[in-house]
């Protein structure tokens, strides 16, 4: 595969990146394995801490940097790319200070003798990320990771080549030894000798169902463990009681943000019969005000997509959504007579169960909205998709938004908010969006070794 950095603004190729030779993978691995065996793995909290938290600061400190990197190579307005380095910076301090806290001994009570769980870490772990968010994706594997112990290789998306090797910097200017932290540039044929190696212990994968079926396979034949973070069609659910307003304020955030290339976008509006008619003609009003332009410009407020292929798919899909009865109440084609990989903002209605894309996950600025009878019929439908990744209820009574929440097939539930991302809540889903949690104390306990020591 290639790996060069496409403005998504203008279409044309800033950088290029070769893949690495299979010689050089291997002295990669060797190097990974070696400060695992003989230096990071025996390094205390405190050392660790001292530079995962230093990682943290040089974020802070080049906040610009890593923001334009972002926005230059995958589209991101500036405005969100600024606010994603600070969240990574956060991540890091939250690790570099919690770590040793989630990590230590548990003593059980026992009949007999003393009995006591420790956690140590378990090898070099591979991780396989997604450009939509470059660097905040790169940090929920790493930072706890690091700070468990572990060492880490990843192989970033190819579209975002300078982000991925901004990050492996970031903590070699930090002051993390050669190995700690991996770069690689590597073809789908290395990914998968990669997963083989006896030297690596187990893999995580945030991306796209068909790559998640494809790692965790290879992974479990190779009978290692694995984490995936997969798509979502997260429903966000209007009842008759919602403050009107508030709900279509998160309803727009939540679709729009990161131009809605985001798995824990809202993407399904659910409204009961008595409050359908207000919210989307709300809805659709701010919807219609997004003004495409330069992502670098903070005047903008509609960004491209990631790339010509990611536009192409997406109008392919609301193409198909039409064929097949839905209707489009604005938007619905690409942005015309503006540069750049742009998609008009999106509402579909009337889509039917019968609808190919009734279960489909639409990664862009196009949102789907169905009207309701009732609270039941909401729940029902939120569950009537093959995703179970985050959701949001909006309700004025919280013991109710509570009771709904509860009655969701989904790893997250947001009241009165769209979905939101910080340090200490765990993230991850069920069914199609994938196993495994990161963020929160949950994030750091997949890839250690719980061992029980017992004195009899």
């Amino acid at each position: 595969m290639a790996y060069e950095t496409t403005n998504p603004y203008t279409g044309k190729v800033v950088k290029r990146f070769d893949e690495i030779s299979d010689k050089d993978l291997e002295a990669k691995l060797k190097q990974a394995n070696d400060c695992f065996e003989n230096d990071w793995r025996h390094r205390s909290f405190a050392d660790r801490k001292a530079i995962i938290g230093k990682a943290a600061t040089l974020m802070r400190e080049q906040q610009q940097h890593f923001a334009e990197l972002m926005t230059l190579e995958m589209g991101k307005l500036i405005k969100e790319s600024t606010g994603e380095v600070g969240l990574v910076a956060n991540i890091l301090s939250y690790y570099a200070e919690h770590a040793e806290k989630f990590l230590a001994p548990e003593k059980l009570s026992t009949e007999r003798g003393d009995a006591v769980v420790e956690s140590s870490p378990i090898g070099v772990l591979f991780g396989v990320e997604p450009w939509n968010f470059p660097f905040y994706q790169l940090v929920r594997f790493a930072a706890p990771n690091l700070m468990a112990g572990n060492v880490v290789m990843v192989k970033h998306a190819s579209i975002v080549p300078q982000c991925a090797l901004a990050f492996e910097k970031l903590f070699a200017d930090a002051g993390a030894p050669a190995g700690a932290y991996t770069n690689l540039f590597i073809s789908k044929d290395q990914v998968t000798k990669v997963i083989d190696d006896d030297r690596i212990r187990a893999v995580a994968l945030t991306g796209s169902e068909g790559a998640g079926a494809i790692v965790a396979e290879r992974a479990g034949k190779n009978l290692k463990k694995s984490t995936l973070e997969l798509g979502g069609s997260d429903a966000f659910i209007v009842l008759e009681d919602a403050d009107l307003d508030k709900a279509v304020k998160h309803a727009v955030a939540g679709r729009m943000g990161n131009a809605g290339q985001a798995c824990t976008a809202s993407k399904r509006m659910i409204v009961v019969d008595a409050m359908a008619d207000k919210f989307l003609e709300k809805f659709k009003a701010a919807m219609e005000g997004f003004k495409p332009g330069d992502p670098m410009d903070k005047e903008t407020t509609l960004a491209p997509l990631s790339s010509a292929g990611a536009l192409k798919a997406l109008q392919e899909q609301v193409d198909e959504a039409v064929a097949h009865g839905a209707k489009v109440l604005i938007g619905g084609k690409r942005v015309e007579g503006q540069a750049g990989n742009f998609m008009q903002p999106t509402i579909l209605t009337d889509i039917a169960k019968d609808n190919p894309t009734y279960h489909q996950e639409f990664f862009g600025p196009v949102a789907m909205f169905f009207r309701v009878k009732d609270e039941a019929a909401a729940i029902a439908l939120a569950n009537d998709s093959p995703f179970g990744l985050g959701g949001s209820v909006f309700t004025q009574d919280l013991e109710r938004g509570k009771r709904v929440a509860r009655g969701i097939d989904t790893g997250m539930v947001f009241i009165n908010s769209a979905a939101v991302s910080t340090p200490d809540l765990p993230f991850g889903g069920v069914k199609n969006s994938g196993y495994g949690r990161e963020l929160s104390a949950m994030g750091i306990q997949e890839f250690v070794n719980k061992k029980l020591i017992r004195v009899a």
